[in-house]
Formats: C-alpha cells, sequence, structure tokens
C-alpha cells in the first residue's frame, strides 16, 4: 500500500499541512515513520479517514449525488437565457451552465459562497504515475 508525506495527505484531502499534523496529534490519523525517517501515513488510512469526513458532511436533504463541493462564486457569465458560472474550491474551478432566471433567482455573484452538486453518468479517474 503506498505511503503519503503528511503534506501529501493534506493535498489529498483538500486542507493545510498544519489540519493533517493536528489530526495525528489527536489521533484521528495514525502516522508512522519512512526509511528517511518522515513521517507518513499509509494510503489506506487517508482513504478510509476521507469517506469518513465526506459521508459525515451532508447538507439539509436527502439527494442522490453525492459529490458536494463547497466553494466561492468567482465568476458569473450572463448572455440572453444562460448564464455560465464559476465556483472555485480550493485549487479546482468548477463551471455549471443554468439558466439566467436561475442565476438571478440565487442571487449568483462573485464572492457568494456555493456548493456545487455533482450527479453524473461517467466518470473518469486519473492517477499519478508511481516514481
Amino acid at each position: 500500500m503506498p505511503q503519503f508525506r503528511l503534506s501529501q495527505a493534506a493535498d489529498l484531502l483538500g486542507v493545510s499541512d498544519d489540519t493533517v499534523r493536528r489530526w495525528v496529534a489527536q489521533k484521528l490519523l495514525v502516522a508512522d515513520a519512512d526509511g528517511a525517517g518522515r513521517q507518513v501515513i499509509d494510503g489506506a488510512e487517508i482513504a478510509a479517514f476521507a469517506r469518513e469526513r465526506a459521508s459525515s458532511g451532508s447538507g439539509g436533504g436527502r439527494v442522490s449525488a453525492r459529490n458536494r463541493i463547497r466553494g466561492i462564486v468567482t465568476e458569473v457569465q450572463k448572455d440572453g437565457l444562460m448564464a455560465q458560472v464559476e465556483v472555485t474550491a480550493g485549487r479546482f474551478r468548477l463551471t455549471s451552465l443554468m439558466s439566467r432566471d436561475a442565476a438571478e433567482e440565487m442571487g449568483l455573484q462573485p464572492g457568494v459562497a456555493a456548493t456545487v452538486v455533482v450527479k453524473a453518468t461517467n466518470a473518469i479517474i486519473e492517477t499519478e504515475s508511481a516514481g
């Protein structure tokens, strides 16, 4: 099983290095030393922790879409009947196309906190090459 340094674990979990160190100190995550003496966390442990965090952070009502990504609106472009809304969540940008009326009714404008809910029938997963 791959092991990840604390900074890598932080990147995978979408938090700061300090947050991961705090979780290790609180024994929410278990870190071991690798051959070079650096603290590392087992990949399976990170995956279980991420899954637990994701399932405990639900919104209010029930929705069949499980992918809820919290971020901030960074751009809204309106043209005719449609609006293109960009939300930035960490280092990721997500774009949604919706009716202009919906964007206006929701008060979407740069600086508004928003949650992007993704429901897809097809997802592509990419991994980094080992090495």
